[in-house]
């Protein structure tokens, strides 16, 4: 079997968002000193042990059928931040973006032609505070929501959403009860009190 010449591919940085970045920081002084009441602390970053002993989690992948829709979801109605943009004779076949709120991040990865994007049994979770404010924002801007904010039996409030190739959203807030084991119980005398 004779394999094709590969062809050469190119990693492009969004020019428009190297020359926001420019604008930001120019701005970013100013702002500062005059807002400035009390310090802000950096989120806390953990990295990778020393001795690389310790799995660590670094990204979700997820195959779509077009790369540029997808960045355009997770940057234009959640909020993401572009970090890489891998294309491949012109076309995005790779990016990676950054949560909002965290270091969490996500890979968009063309799917092969003909393959399937399904992926049944996995679910993404983006947690906010105001879930409810969140989701009428995306509502008041024509986002269909698959289930709109409700309390959980489990005691988290969850909403449910697609993305343009169907993968399936969660967006939610946990609150006190994130990482409780006994949520099941919790929630269960809440609501029977």
């Amino acid at each position: 079997m004779k394999k094709p010449a590969k062809k050469k591919a190119v990693m492009k940085k969004s020019a428009s968002k190297k020359s926001a970045a420019t604008k930001a920081s120019a701005a970013r002084p100013a702002k500062k000193a005059a807002t400035k009441k009390s310090p802000v602390k950096a989120p806390a970053v953990s990295a990778p042990p020393e001795d690389g002993s310790k799995l660590t989690f670094n990204h979700a992948m997820i195959y779509v059928k077009d790369v540029e829709r997808g960045m355009n979801f997770y940057r234009d109605w959640l909020g993401f931040k572009l970090i890489e943009d891998f294309r491949y004779e012109g076309k995005p076949v790779y990016a990676r973006l950054r949560a909002p709120g965290g270091d969490g991040t996500i890979a968009l990865h063309l799917a092969g032609p003909g393959a399937s994007v399904a992926s049944e049994g996995v679910r993404l979770y983006f947690e906010i505070r105001d879930v409810d404010s969140f989701c009428r924002n995306l509502q008041k801007r024509g986002f269909y929501m698959t289930q709109l904010p409700r309390m959980m039996p489990w005691g988290w409030r969850h909403a449910y959403l697609n993305d343009p190739d169907g993968h399936e959203i969660s967006l939610y807030w946990a609150g006190d009860l994130r990482m409780k084991k006994t949520v099941m119980k919790a929630a269960r005398d809440a609501g029977t009190a």
